[in-house]
């Protein structure tokens, strides 16, 4: 029998990392979660994919802009579940503001958790995939990081960031069996994107309807949104063996945003 394998997914307990992390559970895939929000309801996630998957799911609190909490998850991670298998940097936070007016404090935890967490997290991790022959980056970035909108400079220069690191460890690991690999999402409906639907219909004067036709889908030609489900199947499309020789991508998953 093929022994389960293992995934840490940073940013999981909500949104995109949550349906990254509940895709994996369906294959078999044993879970490190991670992320901020209410320890009894987190518990009761982690408690609902083991009932439910049959696998083994462990939770972590590591703060992404501390490299020394990271270094522990990994650690821990590896005497509780073994080995680490596959990495899903998926953490990410977003504030928008003119360039002029960007507040020091939001670049430089923008950068840290969007663009150097992936760095911590893949270091402490790297020499061991190396050393089994296998493993499996995946590197949450966006649709920002293959063209920019106003007032997002940190957002567009950390993911930007994380498209061209993920190329860099693709050819360190290309001899090793190592993929490294960036999905590139356009608008995902989110818990964060559904609570930003009111108050922009709200400040804009416009239905609800027209402010996700017309401000948010307004860059996506196929005028819907990307689910968590479509990229979940794709992160576990890549830990497949069928995606063993992709690897330095930016696959976008955006409705045809980027090919504008």
């Amino acid at each position: 029998m093929t022994k389960a394998l293992t995934a840490i997914v940073t940013g999981s307990t909500s949104g995109i990392g949550l349906g990254i992390a509940t895709a994996f559970a369906a294959q078999g895939v044993n879970l490190v979660l991670n992320g901020f929000g209410d320890r009894a309801e987190i518990d009761s996630i982690r408690a609902a994919l083991e009932d439910k998957y049959g696998v083994k799911a462990v939770y972590d609190d590591a703060d992404m802009t501390k490299p020394e909490e990271i270094r522990a998850m990994v650690a821990r991670a590896e005497r509780e579940l073994g080995q680490i298998d596959v990495l899903v940097n998926n953490a990410g936070i977003q504030h928008v503001a003119p360039v002029e007016e960007f507040p020091e404090e939001k670049w430089n935890a923008i950068l840290a958790i969007n663009l150097s967490a992936a760095f911590h997290a893949t270091k402490a991790v790297f020499a061991g995939m190396k050393s089994r022959k296998f493993g499996r980056i995946i590197n949450i970035a966006s649709a920002h990081g293959l063209v920019a909108s106003p007032f997002k400079s940190a957002y567009v220069a950390a993911k930007h960031g994380v498209v061209g690191f993920t190329k860099a460890i693709a050819l360190e690991g290309a001899e090793f069996g190592v993929t490294a690999n960036a999905i590139c999402p356009g608008y995902v409906k989110t818990p964060l994107v559904e609570k930003q639907i009111p108050d922009q219909a709200k400040a804009r004067g416009m239905s609800e309807a027209d402010v996700i036709q017309k401000v948010i889908l307004e860059a996506q030609p196929t005028k819907q949104f990307v689910t968590v489900e479509q990229v979940g199947a794709l992160a576990v499309f890549l830990t497949t063996a069928a995606a063993a020789q992709i690897t330095g991508a930016a696959l976008q998953i955006d409705g045809g945003w980027v090919a504008k």
